[in-house]
């Protein structure tokens, strides 16, 4: 699996997905992280890659050229097209299923959209899916990306020490996922301040592990544009959208 980020903050990209479980995947080749700068695109000669919203309005825009020549130099390094999956609230809310279709593909490109968005030009040119991780608002599309650049390398074969993992954490299960406990026992003692981890004992033993329901807006969401989506529905609160006024469209 190999992933290419579209984005004007690249240090962020890295720095967050290169610790850890997936960042030792990448250092021992199970997946690949770039982060593209869009900003390298740019033909002005301050590097400047926003301009004013035409017909005004608040904020500013990214400018479509950039971000499509930025896809079409990848595209010609990679000799393919892949995927380019657009984080913006007014996409389908992410979840498992998705992450295990996408799991399928070889190349993954992720474009972060910042300020008021992106000129709807360049996105109808280079995006494929749509998608969001909630119906809220943020800064950019970077942490969405991030979010899901992370479920979906769980899927990938050898990421994690024990593949069955996520298979039993792929949260298939209708009821949602039962709560986890370690094998000793946990209690406190008495005129202690602090807990002490005991041997289990069977009456601290948990015999039923309760499942709790899912969240109740977890198949909330809406659809939008894109393979996952369906035309004309947006999310209630993204409201923000390259073709709305005020505010940041890029709650993911």
């Amino acid at each position: 699996m190999n992933y290419h980020v579209l984005t004007l903050f690249p240090e962020m990209v890295l720095e967050g997905l290169n610790t850890s479980i997936i960042g030792r995947a990448a250092a021992s080749g199970k997946i690949s992280i770039e982060a593209v700068n869009i900003r390298d695109y740019t033909k002005e000669k301050h590097g400047h890659v926003d301009d004013a919203p035409y017909g005004g309005g608040a904020g500013m825009v990214m400018q479509a050229a950039p971000v499509c020549d930025a896809y079409e130099a990848l595209c010609e390094r990679l000799g393919k097209r892949p995927r380019v999956l657009y984080m913006t609230p007014q996409g389908q809310v992410f979840n498992q299923k998705i992450a295990q279709e996408l799991a399928k593909e070889e190349d993954l490109v992720f474009l972060c959209g910042h300020y008021e968005g992106i000129d709807e030009r360049a996105l109808e040119l280079i995006v494929t899916d749509y998608l969001s991780v909630g119906d809220y608002v943020l800064t950019g599309g970077e942490l969405p990306a991030m979010v899901m650049i992370d479920c979906i390398s769980r899927l990938v074969p050898g990421v994690l020490n024990n593949d069955a993992s996520a298979e039993e954490e792929s949260l298939r299960q209708p009821s949602g996922v039962p709560p986890v406990h370690q094998a000793g026992g946990v209690q406190r003692d008495e005129g202690a301040g602090d807990f002490a981890v005991r041997p289990p004992q069977k009456d601290l033993r948990v015999e039923t592990a309760a499942v709790h329901p899912p969240h109740p807006g977890a198949e909330a969401g809406s659809a939008g544009r894109g393979k996952f989506g369906q035309e004309g529905k947006e999310i209630s609160g993204g409201t923000d959208g390259p073709e709305g006024g005020a505010g940041d469209p890029q709650g993911l």
